[in-house]
């Protein structure tokens, strides 16, 4: 892909401009490479996005919660200030799936994004931050739209845990599964996506394409390749499906 800076390159067929937030240039590239048109580089302070001619700002905004929210907010509100606020972000990459629900190459949609480790731990196990009295572990994606971006891409659907230590053994992988029945996927970023969202008041979404299963570290099983390609897939069928959900419910 070659960038070039240009001022005002926006020609948008969606209703809204629409955030996508990877972790890394990767991820991005492959979103990017479905989506048609020309792009240009806007630079942020402290980062940059790729501005595509389809109307869409991809950020690669760091690996984990932390640097990936405060770039998220900082994209957020340059948006703002230049008097274009996005109406929709969303937290896009590979992850790892939980099997037998998420098979490697697998696209997840979550119905919910929840903090799997923002808590403490006790002799009776490990509580939530919810349960120490403040804060939250969970955002909800709307329904409405998970439901249509889910029959677009056939993507599963179910709760993506976010990490800030990716799960490497079997026991971890299955406390994580009894704390969470319902998960599909593990990543890194949702979270710090969603709640950098949440405070602009901004819906949310995350995707995943599973690259690996959540547990024992096996780096020759990993199809990272293969994940790429389904995220460039799922997102090339995004488009339509926003068009069609900005129209129903905004």
């Amino acid at each position: 892909m070659v960038l070039q800076a240009e001022e005002g390159l926006i020609t948008t067929s969606l209703p809204v401009p629409v955030l996508v937030a990877t972790a890394v240039p990767a991820e991005r590239d492959a979103v990017a490479e479905a989506l048609p048109g020309p792009a240009g580089e806007v630079r942020l302070p402290g980062a940059s996005l790729v501005r595509t001619a389809a109307g869409w700002d991809l950020l690669a905004a760091g690996v984990g919660p932390a640097i990936a929210a405060a770039t998220t907010a900082g994209a957020l509100t340059a948006a703002a200030l230049a008097g274009r606020p996005y109406g929709l972000v969303v937290s896009a990459g590979i992850g790892g799936g939980f099997a037998p629900g998420a098979p490697l190459g697998s696209l997840v949609v979550a119905d919910a994004i929840t903090v799997a480790d923002l808590g403490a731990e006790t002799a009776d196990g490990f509580l939530p931050v919810t349960e120490l009295g403040f804060g939250t572990v969970t955002h909800r994606p709307p329904e409405s739209l998970v439901r249509v971006v889910s029959e677009a891409t056939g993507a599963r659907t179910g709760t993506i845990l976010t990490v800030s230590t990716v799960t490497g053994t079997a026991a971890r992988a299955a406390a994580l599964r009894d704390r969470h029945p319902g998960a599909l996927a593990e990543g890194m970023e949702g979270f710090g996506v969603a709640e950098a969202a949440a405070a602009h008041g901004v819906p949310v979404l995350e995707i995943r394409a599973v690259s690996n299963p959540v547990g024992p570290r096996d780096r020759a099983a990993w199809r990272i390749g293969d994940a790429l390609a389904a995220l460039t897939g799922a997102f090339g069928k995004l488009a339509p499906a926003l068009e069609s959900w900005n129209a129903h419910d905004r």
